[in-house]
């Protein structure tokens, strides 16, 4: 596997930090209000919280939540029940939610581009990885369960 110096938190860090950037220095057409405000909480926690139940899973399955080491098990209860990718989909959350608060329409791009970038560099290689470490139940999860929702 190539190394990944940059891991899935920094990428999070350096979109909080453009979702910014974009608020102040190009922000476009501006929505700002009270519906705005609740949605982009609500959404930000919630990806908080996705974060919390997946890598508490991860624990508890005995297996390292850092990319592509020591992957020891299959976590495929809880949240993994209907997202394979539940970490990468609650950060993606957390910048969603962090773009519609600030209210700058520029910084709506940053969680596609975020998905993107998550999944050529990880998720596409880490199910290359887990079909050769699983061979048989890896393939029958995903056949179960869609990568992001």
């Amino acid at each position: 596997m190539p190394r990944r110096i940059i891991y899935p938190p920094i990428w999070l860090v350096i979109g909080v930090i453009a979702i910014f950037s974009f608020n102040e220095f190009l922000p476009g057409p501006r929505y700002t209000g009270t519906a705005s405000q609740m949605a982009g909480g609500v959404l930000l926690v919630a990806g908080l919280l996705l974060l919390i139940l997946a890598g508490g899973l991860f624990k508890r399955a005995g297996t390292d939540m850092v990319p592509f080491k020591n992957v020891s098990a299959l976590v495929t209860t809880g949240v993994y029940a209907w997202s394979r990718n539940p970490m990468y989909l609650g950060m993606t959350l957390v910048l969603l939610g962090t773009a519609v608060t600030v209210g700058a329409a520029t910084a709506l791009l940053v969680p596609p581009l975020f998905m993107v970038i998550i999944e050529l560099r990880y998720i596409r290689p880490e199910e290359a990885m887990l079909r050769g470490l699983f061979p048989e139940d890896f393939p029958a999860y995903c056949r179960r369960v869609r990568r992001w929702l």
